[in-house]
């Protein structure tokens, strides 16, 4: 692998760093990876609404490129192809909006509909108005199927723009929601990869592409698409990428549309340019008016090769708010000028006050600790599994998190109170990890550590309850069951193997050791099943023959568990 940069483990402050440098109407927000408005604050208090976007690193110039005069407020960075924590969004919320509120615009992928909308809530509780709007441009995924739902691509950007325009004019949130909203229901894209992307913490390809062969209708995270085939001359492969969004959308002669021509990354602007061409000409022969077109890098995948075409059905409204004026980075391109990176404070979220440390010798500590090692030394193995059926994000995530439990772990209450240790981890997961697993882990252990306020949690049955809530938690919020080849496949049978046991009065030993073979289990048979839910729904049937690496990560943390608690 070779990229230009310094540490895999700074590559997005980095980034950050040198765009706001580059950029004197953005500020970051102090301890994150947010880009602001510089005048944020200014805009809120004469009465505009907040946008705000944002997701994994990756997909540079988006989506700290879009912030500014005419589009975002606020754009929030998670680590690459990562969505951003909880906090961080909830963090971005609070610093840019004012009375008319805020509208989040968010990508459909689950971390970020988990971390944006659980963010939202909050937010909403602390009585700032917040709307969401869900990005799904995604036209090579049917509307309706056995997958995650469309997935949202460059079309985004437009929606930005557009969004952008209307918050600029003053109009109140509930418009501005409106006018996205339709934007967002007109759009169509469909992407095609010449070449895969690379990580930089996964190091090495998410999949591989022979000097022939293409790959079609492929997501923004280096995941594979929907179909591979043979490389063909760029007329062909814009007709048939143009002629899957005109019939998504049902366009017909007559109507007028913008063409978007987005780079994934590692294009040449002379084949984007014949890619446009060809554009153009297709879109003629069909009678469809292209009102207005721009080809360029939007939304990328790192450095994979390839595009994507996006069709936004226009009229005159839609038309004035995109041709409204915007002063961004990456659109339109500013003058060159170099700044001092404006760096703000960040406001202080709410805390609780915590009692004392956990005690080395603690029952409790030992089991998170067990854990936390656990975690580190499986995250080749489980990013090498998840780069087989996802993005290969799934190690790299929880590493992280346990390194954070780690440095964290003195400072959570006494194991007298075992709901606040699982409330205190519950934050440090929710905090530093991003994606999928982040918000779901989180939830689990808030979930848990509610019953164990209740009971006290001083026995074996009252844990038991607590962890079967957890999972009841996890699946409330993830949507998933089992069968649907998550890790809800490993953690549904061993909490219900939990209570089987216990019933029984066996001994401690063979409980833990009866909950670890259920996961174990589980984990085993996710192989034969057909993805559902998460990125493995985008794989289809190529994740067969593979073991959902979220679940088998439960079985390895549900057994240094039982080594830690065992005789």
């Amino acid at each position: 692998m070779k990229k230009l940069i310094n540490d895999v483990s700074t590559v997005v402050p980095d980034m950050l760093d040198g765009l706001v440098a580059l950029n004197p109407q953005l500020s970051l927000l102090q301890g994150g990876t947010i880009v602001l408005r510089a005048d944020a604050q200014a805009v809120a208090a004469r009465g505009e609404v907040a946008l705000i976007s944002g997701g994994g690193s990756g997909h540079e110039p988006a989506h700290g490129g879009y912030v500014g005069h005419g589009m975002l407020s606020a754009a929030v960075a998670g680590e690459v192809f990562t969505s951003p924590s909880t906090d961080a969004v909830l963090d971005a919320i609070r610093a840019v909006t004012g009375p008319a509120g805020a509208l989040l615009i968010v990508k459909n992928y689950t971390g970020d509909r988990f971390n944006f909308g659980l963010a939202a809530e909050i937010a909403r509780a602390e009585g700032i108005p917040v709307d969401m709007l869900i990005v799904a441009d995604d036209v090579a995924l049917s509307a309706s199927g056995d997958h995650a739902g469309r997935r949202g691509l460059a079309g985004t950007v437009l929606v930005h723009k557009i969004a952008g325009a209307a918050a600029a004019r003053g109009l109140p949130l509930a418009e501005v929601a409106r006018i996205a909203r339709e934007a967002a229901a007109s759009l169509g894209t469909m992407g095609v990869a010449l070449t895969p992307c690379t990580v930089p913490a996964a190091g090495k390809p998410g999949f591989e592409l022979g000097d022939g062969e293409i790959e079609w209708g492929l997501g923004i995270h280096g995941e594979p698409g929907v179909a591979r085939g043979a490389l063909e001359p760029a007329d062909a492969i814009v007709g048939k990428l143009l002629a899957r969004i005109v019939d998504d959308l049902a366009l017909q002669a007559g109507e007028r549309v913008a063409l978007l021509v987005n780079n994934l990354g590692g294009t040449p602007s002379s084949e984007l340019n014949v890619v446009a061409g060809a554009a153009l000409r297709e879109l003629d022969g069909r009678g469809i008016e292209v009102a207005r077109a721009w080809a360029g890098t939007f939304l990328s995948a790192l450095e994979m090769a390839g595009v994507s075409l996006t069709l936004l059905r226009v009229d005159d409204e839609r038309l004035s708010l995109l041709d409204a004026d915007s002063r961004t980075s990456a659109w339109p391109a500013l003058d060159g000028r170099v700044a001092q990176v404006a760096v703000r404070a960040a406001p202080p979220a709410p805390r609780s006050a915590s009692g004392a440390t956990l005690a080395p010798d603690a029952t409790l500590r030992r089991a998170i600790e067990a854990v936390c090692e656990c975690l580190l030394a499986a995250e080749p193995t489980l990013t090498e599994m998840d780069q087989r059926v996802g993005d290969g994000d799934l190690g790299i995530s929880l590493a992280r998190g346990a390194r954070a439990v780690q440095l964290e772990l003195d400072s959570y209450a006494s194991a007298a109170r075992p709901d606040a240790v699982l409330r205190g981890l519950s934050a440090t997961l929710r905090r530093v990890m991003g994606g999928t697993s982040g918000p779901l882990y989180a939830v689990m252990l808030l979930r848990a550590a509610a019953v164990l306020e209740q009971s006290g949690g001083t026995t074996a049955s009252q844990w038991a309850a607590a962890f079967n809530a957890g999972v009841d938690g996890l699946m409330e919020l993830g949507g998933a069951r089992p069968g649907d080849r998550t890790m809800v496949d490993a953690l549904k049978p061993a909490a219900d193997a939990l209570c089987d046991k216990l019933a029984e009065a066996a001994s401690t030993d063979a409980v833990l050791q009866a909950v670890v073979d259920a996961a174990s289990d589980g984990a085993s048979r996710t192989a034969s099943m057909h993805p559902r839910r998460g990125r493995s729904s985008y794989v289809g049937d190529r994740a067969l023959g593979h073991v959902d690496p979220g679940a088998h990560a439960v079985a390895l943390w549900l057994a240094a568990i039982r080594d830690a608690l065992a005789g």
